[in-house]
């Protein structure tokens, strides 16, 4: 089956049964659509085939219609997780409505190429007829691309999930949600996930005029897991402004920075009802704590359950969560090599950096056990200032013997104190030093070569710093908090705090170095997690690394 793009997929069965079929219905589609899935419901929608077009209808925002979009959300992260899914609540209403729904043609951001089906056909000789009343029934709510396709899902798709009695019986599910003219919720929303999308949509229904979310940003990031690979702000927001205003371009979105855990939460007055999650629920009361402080009404708290991540591992959260994703990306590709046509192919060389204390010689002794060859440009850097070589005379004759030990040879702790601190002092001596290790690293590169080896690693803290990225086809970053950095080094090296902290100070940042990253590790957690990561990391750059 050729592959599309994007994709819409029109749901007809009633909203109750949906759930015995959602998971089979999708791991059929997706083996249809790539990229962005939208779902349209309209439960009970006729395609006869007989020239009658059917009109989309309205469906009540009740509780059933919420546990459906927990449902299908939930199930599209086990089955098909590699799709952007988007249902539309345009024709869902917690009131009554005169208008006709899609009275005007909704505008989505990625246009649909396929327009697919879990209606039932019963006489195959219309098939071809009703695959047409589909097209158009389609093009008469949203803008699709002009050769929009119809395509039929397989009949073998009646799903076999079990579903309690009580659940199909619960005569709660048909009461309405309630409505809110301005509703306010909170949260990072980085790699806009399954359980945003819930939290997000939920939000929708609730909402009768205006939408108040406030993205996370600023210092409310810092102790986020990996934060350097937390999207940019602007991005994040404008990933949200896309997924909102497909889902419901008739709500008014108000997306701004959130830079302390409450944000105007406390201070509009406008504001009727707060969206939580069972993890920022506290969050929620502090709020109309201080809004009662600041003689404001109490928000409506308005909880959505977590959810469950089937496809953690032991070292993983529980639930679906973008800490874990960010996770999951440590050891992947997460930007091509740049092609580099003015070093050789063989040996494929990794430059590996990272602050002070991020680990990276646990990173190079893993993979030393590998095989690989490894190439500590650090300790070549010690070297290129040794007695007799031109930087040790240029370092002497710009310090002075004091920075010498009584063996004649510099002392590092000295030279250190004085540069460090001194941004001028510095750079003077790491005009001196980088390009003469830079030399030597080199040399090693062209021995590792001519002794056969197909990859070598260069272990260079200033790898960015000193421009050797040109030396190296791709580069691999260790990350590491600065407080647990910081930790590391003063358990390991006989340095005050204050001398770590200037060293620290004057190396790149691991947001910084991330810009440049290839493929990112970090060492935070157990052995074993860091081996999983380079393995991992290992494991792909086989196939994607010249073997000749």
């Amino acid at each position: 089956m050729a592959m599309f793009r994007t994709g819409i997929l029109v749901l007809t069965a009633p909203i109750s049964l949906i759930p015995l079929r959602i998971a089979p219905v999708l791991a059929e589609t997706a083996k249809i659509v790539k990229d962005v899935l939208y779902v349209h419901l309209h439960p009970g929608l006729g395609l006869t085939g007989n020239y009658m077009q059917p009109n989309p209808v309205y469906i009540p925002a009740n509780h059933e219609v919420s546990q459906l979009l927990t449902n299908l959300y939930t199930k599209s992260s086990h089955v098909c997780s590699h799709l952007d899914i988007r249902v539309v609540l345009s024709n869902v209403k917690n009131h009554t409505s005169t208008q006709q729904p899609f009275s005007s043609v909704q505008m989505l951001s990625e246009p649909p190429e396929v327009v697919l089906t879990d209606y039932k056909i019963t006489d195959l000789n219309q098939s071809n007829l009703i695959m047409q009343c589909l097209e158009k029934y389609t093009l008469g709510c949203y803008t699709c691309k002009p050769s929009l396709r119809a395509v039929y899902l397989p009949y073998d798709i009646n799903g076999t999930e079990s579903i309690s009695c009580s659940d199909m019986e619960d005569s709660g599910l048909c009461e309405i949600i309630p409505s809110y003219n301005d509703v306010v919720l909170g949260g990072t929303f980085d790699r806009l996930h399954p359980a945003h999308k819930i939290l997000l949509s939920i939000s929708c229904l609730l909402t009768g005029k205006r939408l108040l979310i406030g993205v996370a940003d600023g210092e409310l990031l810092n102790r986020k897991v990996l934060k350097e690979l937390i999207e940019p702000y602007q991005e994040r927001v404008e990933k949200l402004r896309k997924f909102l205003l497909d889902v419901n371009p008739a709500v008014q979105y108000e997306l701004v920075p959130l830079r302390d855990p409450y944000g105007p939460a406390i201070t509009d007055v406008n504001l009727n009802c707060i969206v939580v999650s069972d993890e920022t629920q506290k969050g929620g009361e502090a709020v109309n704590r201080k809004r009662l402080e600041n003689a404001l009404p109490e928000l409506t708290i308005h909880k959505i359950g977590l959810i469950k991540d089937e496809h953690h591992t032991a070292d993983e959260e529980e639930k679906i969560s973008s800490s874990t994703l960010r996770k999951r990306l440590l050891g992947s590709l997460l930007l091509p090599p740049k092609n580099n046509p003015r070093i050789a192919p063989i040996p494929y060389v990794i430059g590996l950096t990272g602050c002070m204390g991020s680990g990276k010689t646990s990173v190079v002794q893993y993979l030393q056990k590998m095989g690989v060859t490894t190439i500590d440009a650090d300790q070549l850097g010690h070297e290129s200032y040794k007695p007799g070589r031109v930087a040790y005379q240029r370092i002497v004759q710009k310090f002075g013997q004091d920075i010498l030990l009584k063996d004649g040879t510099v002392d590092r702790n000295a030279l250190g104190k004085r540069v460090f601190g001194d941004i001028e002092e510095l750079k003077s001596v790491t005009d001196i030093v980088w390009p003469e290790t830079a030399i030597l690293v080199k040399q090693k590169i062209a021995d590792a070569g001519a002794e056969g080896k197909t990859v070598c690693v260069v272990d260079a803290a200033v790898l960015l710093e000193a421009g050797w990225i040109d030396m190296v086809h791709e580069v691999w970053v260790a990350l590491m908090p600065e407080e647990e950095a910081l930790r590391r080094i003063l358990m390991r090296d006989k340095m005050s705090e204050e001398d770590v902290k200037k060293r620290l100070a004057n190396q790149w940042s691991d947001v910084q170095r991330v810009q440049y990253a290839n493929v990112v590790l970090c060492t935070l957690w157990e052995p074993q997690v860091t081996e999983k990561q380079i393995q991992k990391a290992w494991q792909l750059l086989q196939k994607r690394r010249p073997l000749c």
